[in-house]
């Protein structure tokens, strides 16, 4: 069973060009379908029925989490069971058409209602609070700063972020290309404020980050490294912490900003969709309610009859 699982991770990697985290959290969630099929002496996809997924499924809902207290009652949310449900939809529809099956009973299952959350945004004062340059200028606080810079002057993803590579810097035009899901290419403008910290990281910072074996990455780690997933986020959370701001912000808050603060100036969904790299205008739209939102809140404090 794990031979398969492999070996349509490698169809999603190479055919499909899907996202590294995309074929992680795939492969995460078929090892555990894998693991339990052993558990109930299931050796072979083929012998694999329906009511074995459904029994999988009803046991995942059942599961407690991993994370957290062990006396905790919280069970695994139905956005958890959606990615699983997912998973495996995707796996069959590969296996059947690559005939290692003869019918996809996956196709028989029920995706739950997935309920859209709005993205949380920083405010105008939380932004500035972030983006105040750092009194100590040493290699590693000019790489946060350019970091943080860029990905709200740009909306970058962290995965784009941290595999940008020099090549893709035109910092003299004023963009840069940037490779997102699935390999997918756009042009992405970059702010004076952020196209200045990149420059300042690039002259006085990366050149001391430098190693004989370093790649061509922006962005480097004090060992001359490609940041991990892990190290950029806790390196940003850190950041965050220092200036101050009370609440929990997350990297992708950054990109969420970016995509509000666009909408609530006036610029078009369109545009907003092509800086995002969004396939899907109704991916970008769920900021129409952040917008309206923040809309009602200042028609609230202003009009003088609200």
């Amino acid at each position: 069973m794990d031979d398969l699982v492999e070996d349509f991770l490698v169809y999603l990697r190479h055919e499909r060009g899907q996202a590294e985290q995309t074929e992680k959290t795939y492969a995460a969630l078929l090892q555990r379908f894998v693991r339990w099929a052993e558990s109930q002496s299931l050796s072979d996809w083929k012998a694999v029925e329906l009511r074995h997924l459904t029994d999988f499924l009803q046991h995942e809902r059942m599961r407690k989490l991993e994370t957290g207290p062990p006396d905790s009652p919280k069970k695994l949310s139905s956005e958890s069971v959606y990615l699983q449900i997912a998973a495996l939809r995707a796996f069959y529809r590969f296996a059947e058409q690559e005939k290692y099956i003869a019918k996809n009973i996956a196709e028989n299952l029920a995706l739950p209602k997935r309920w859209k959350r709005l993205p949380k945004a920083l405010t105008a004062k939380e932004i500035d609070q972030l983006l105040v340059p750092p009194s100590e200028a040493t290699p590693s606080s000019l790489c946060d700063h350019a970091v943080l810079e860029l990905a709200y002057a740009s909306g970058l993803r962290l995965s784009e972020i941290r595999t940008l590579r020099l090549e893709q810097l035109h910092l003299e035009a004023g963009f840069i290309n940037v490779v997102g899901k699935g390999g997918k290419e756009r042009v992405v403008p970059v702010g004076g404020k952020a196209n200045a910290a990149i420059n300042r990281f690039l002259a006085a910072g990366r050149p001391q980050l430098v190693k004989p074996k370093s790649p061509a990455a922006v962005f480097l780690t004090q060992r001359g490294t490609q940041f991990s997933r892990i190290t950029i986020w806790l390196r940003i959370k850190k950041r965050v912490q220092a200036s101050g701001i009370a609440r929990n912000i997350t990297p992708h808050m950054l990109r969420h900003s970016f995509a509000t603060h666009l909408l609530e100036h006036g610029a078009d969904l369109r545009v907003i969709q092509e800086l995002l790299g969004h396939s899907s205008i109704s991916t970008t739209e769920v900021y129409t309610h952040v917008a309206g939102s923040r809309l009602a809140e200042v028609h609230k404090k202003f009009h003088p009859r609200s």
